[in-house]
């Protein structure tokens, strides 16, 4: 521990980072495993070979902000040693090529805090913050934890996980407008909705509230000026897709965009079952490693213990989500 101190003060803050700086992609990227990475057994699950290729070919495509260990990402299923071993590879990897944001959601502030030291020593510009979810929590708590962390890493830019369903309710936009104030908070990632346009009016340009990609035209078309970046996990099937779509709407080509936003959509909604965000939540790891199988950039392996089971009448429309990323993405880097 007292290594990773030492770099901390050498590398705390090397990117600067600010709402402004929060144009086009965020994507989210997998964690791909080795094949024996389902077996409680296994103590190296991490596929260090191909977490490498996976950081070249998104290098390649421009996508303009990375992160990991989400949920897809596992950041619950990787031990802590495996998320150093993954983030160091894809810090030395990505080479500060583009911002990079890690992933440091655990049950408590105390761990989270010290997973955020560690990997911004490693060399990571930003942290992806999600909230512990054991219990649910009410707004003082949800604003006092990221004024913890951001005391604790002051400087160390954040991009706040709103994710109802994972953490047991959404943020709220009274929340949201305590959080703008914390300078350490940049960005959210939003799952949309109703509630969309309310917050990114609340904060305005103190921080940047990020749609999913595929529901990103509607509210750049509603709100120009602040619609300006989207997150997507769908940019290890089809990178360059993504970063069609961000041109057209950052450039206001409205029809173009509506045409790619179609396009997206058609891929992506195969992995709803019956359309229903929550069911997909249940399985969503299940669901990622066999749509970015079958889209084919990367290798995903196996997911990684408890989440292994998936009902058949998901594991259809994940293959054919990933598909259809295939598809998309064979039309647009040709």
């Amino acid at each position: 521990m007292k290594h990773f101190i030492t770099q901390l003060t050498q590398l705390q803050n090397p990117m600067k980072i600010t709402p402004a700086d929060f144009r086009g992609v965020f994507g989210i990227m997998p964690t791909p495993a080795t094949e024996d990475a389902s077996k409680w057994q296994t103590q190296q699950s991490v596929n260090l070979s191909e977490t490498e290729k996976m950081v070249r070919f998104l290098n390649t495509a421009k996508i303009d902000i990375l992160a990991t260990t989400g949920t897809f990402g596992e950041g619950a299923t990787l031990t802590w040693p495996e998320t150093q071993l993954f983030v160091d590879c894809v810090v030395q990897t990505n080479k500060r090529s583009r911002p990079l944001f890690a992933g440091v959601t655990t049950l408590n502030t105390r761990d989270t805090i010290e997973r955020a030291r560690v990997l911004v020593a490693i060399g990571v510009d930003g942290l992806f913050v999600g909230r512990p979810m054991w219990l649910a929590m009410d707004d003082k708590s949800i604003v006092r934890y990221y004024q913890d962390i951001a005391a604790a890493l002051p400087g160390v830019p954040m991009v706040a996980y709103d994710n109802p369903v994972a953490f047991k309710g959404k943020i709220s936009t009274e929340a949201y407008l305590e959080l703008a104030k914390i300078p350490e908070v940049v960005a959210a990632k939003h799952t949309g909705g109703p509630a969309l346009a309310k917050d990114m009016r609340a904060v305005g340009e103190k921080m940047r509230i990020l749609p999913l990609a595929t529901a990103w035209l509607a509210a750049a078309q509603e709100l120009p000026e602040l619609a300006l970046a989207a997150w997507s996990g769908s940019v290890a099937c089809a990178p360059t897709v993504n970063m069609a779509l961000s041109q057209a709407i950052l450039a206001g080509d409205w029809q173009r965009a509506k045409e790619l936003s179609e396009k997206c959509n058609w891929a992506e909604s195969a992995m709803f079952v019956g359309g229903d965000l929550a069911a997909f939540m249940d399985y969503s790891i299940q669901i990622a490693h066999l749509r970015f199988a079958a889209a084919g950039l990367v290798n995903p392996g196996p997911p990684r213990p408890p989440y292994l089971e998936l009902p058949d009448n998901y594991r259809d429309g994940a293959i054919e989500c990933g598909r259809r990323w295939k598809q998309l993405e064979s039309e647009f880097s040709a």
